[in-house]
């Protein structure tokens, strides 16, 4: 076992460890009060340094996607597009597919959004973020509510449970409205296939636990070009258009 793994499996037992420890009750308000505060001065940071940066699309994707690979150039010239299309980007901050959409940003000059998270093996935002746009959260949830309260759309490549907890947030947010029916993008039909067919079998016609219209919250496409030409579908039926 790498030195690495075994600082993560110490660092979870810690954290179980942790949950069950006895405290009393100044403890606790210490502790807590001090959370609430650190929570509080995210939100600050987010909503004074995003209130103003104009229509962006939010690009999802895993963290492990190598710069040579196929999805990398499709996060990149996907971003590319969207700026020359009049919008920003907006990613999680990291490497990976994040790495490819601020890329693409930043060669067309655009707004190169990066909202990072403080992790053991993630500790820092990818170099083509606009320094005045970068901001660290520790909180997943505060960073959460940065992605959906500042995107006009999302589009979503391939990833692991952190995609997959984006993608399912803006779902489950735009379904209940609590946020506008912006787009949702899944590209690349390989491998998203077998998710939506599970929830068209599974959810929707075996157990009934979603509507039929449900299904129409995502456009599956499988290039930069047809994502973008959602995109730009959406905002033309409004009459709206990227004000850069």
């Amino acid at each position: 076992m790498s030195k690495m793994s075994n600082n993560f499996d110490e660092k979870r037992e810690e954290k179980i460890r942790k949950a069950f420890k006895e405290r009393d009750w100044n403890e606790i308000k210490s502790t807590d009060s001090w959370v609430i505060f650190k929570v509080i001065s995210e939100f600050v940071e987010g909503f004074e340094k995003l209130s103003k940066i104009g229509p962006c699309v939010s690009v999802f994707g895993s963290a492990r996607t190598p710069s040579d690979h196929p999805h990398y150039k499709v996060a990149e010239d996907l971003s590319a597009k969207l700026v020359r299309h009049g919008y920003g980007v907006i990613t999680g901050g990291g490497p990976g597919i994040m790495e490819a959409a601020n890329k693409g940003a930043a060669s067309e000059n655009g707004r190169s959004v990066g909202l990072c998270i403080k992790l053991p093996f993630e500790a820092k935002g990818n170099i083509y973020i606009d320094p005045d746009k970068m901001i660290m959260f520790d909180y997943f949830f505060v960073r959460k509510v940065m992605f959906t309260k500042y995107s006009q759309g999302f589009v979503v490549l391939p990833g692991g449970f952190g995609t997959l907890d984006e993608l399912f947030e803006a779902m489950t947010l735009i379904q209940t409205i609590k946020i506008g029916r912006f787009p949702i993008v899944l590209v690349g039909k390989e491998y998203w296939s077998g998710l939506m067919d599970w929830i068209k079998s599974t959810l929707l016609e075996q157990y009934n636990y979603i509507n039929s219209e449900d299904l129409d919250l995502f456009i599956l496409v499988d290039d930069a070009t047809e994502a973008v030409k959602v995109i730009d579908d959406f905002y033309g039926k409004y009459l709206l258009t990227p004000n850069y």
